[in-house]
């Protein structure tokens, strides 16, 4: 699946790459690259406001008194103080399987998320995605229905691109480069639009 041209094709139109002027890209494509990205150095430990806003790029909104509490709150000090415990200059390939299990501080900081009103597994997963894309996955219900509802997505995934010398790992950045997707999008998010632009195209009734 991964391999064919309709995935290059995909990622391009995803992206806003070639397209004719009156067409127009999928507002996710400023997901990574909103205001200089989740991960910049500056505010990497820290969700701020822009990064709430990337998130609705890709259809979420996170409630606003948990934004509130984020910006200005507990909650906020809570997750920087488990953000900062949490690579951000690693890709999922090359990290440890530790860092992303049950327990670590990613995982620890998804569960905080899942704990405020109004943020589900799928919100929780896309903030995280945004301070982490090189190492946290965006995940959905359209990419849990076409992966088949993994019991760890991270772990799972982790396993998949470390497998015969990290083959799915390559065969994405080798995707990102055939579509001319910049090189600032990680290996996860082609992954990510990749599987979601070809499942939803197939029609299916996600759960």
């Amino acid at each position: 699946m991964l391999s064919s041209d309709r995935v290059v094709g995909d990622l391009r139109s995803y992206f806003g790459i070639g397209l004719p002027p009156d067409a127009a890209p999928f507002t996710g494509g400023w997901f990574e690259h909103l205001a200089g990205g989740g991960d910049r150095s500056e505010t990497a430990d820290r969700v701020t406001a822009e990064d709430l806003v990337a998130v609705q790029t890709l259809s979420v909104t996170v409630p606003a008194p948990v934004a509130l509490d984020v910006l200005e709150g507990r909650l906020g000090v809570q997750l920087s103080g488990l953000l900062r415990a949490v690579p951000a200059d690693i890709d999922m390939v090359d990290a440890d399987a530790s860092v992303l299990a049950g327990g670590s501080p990613a995982d620890q900081a998804w569960r905080l998320l899942c704990e405020q009103r109004g943020v589900n597994w799928v919100i929780a997963g896309k903030v995280l995605a945004r301070k982490r894309p090189r190492l946290l996955p965006v995940y959905d219900r359209i990419v849990r229905c076409a992966v088949g509802q993994p019991r760890s997505f991270w772990l799972a995934l982790h396993t998949a691109l470390r497998e015969d010398d990290a083959a799915l790992h390559r065969g994405l950045l080798a995707l990102r480069e055939a579509a001319g997707v910049p090189e600032t999008v990680s290996a996860l998010r082609v992954c990510d639009v990749a599987v979601w632009m070809t499942h939803r195209a197939l029609g299916h009734r996600c759960p």
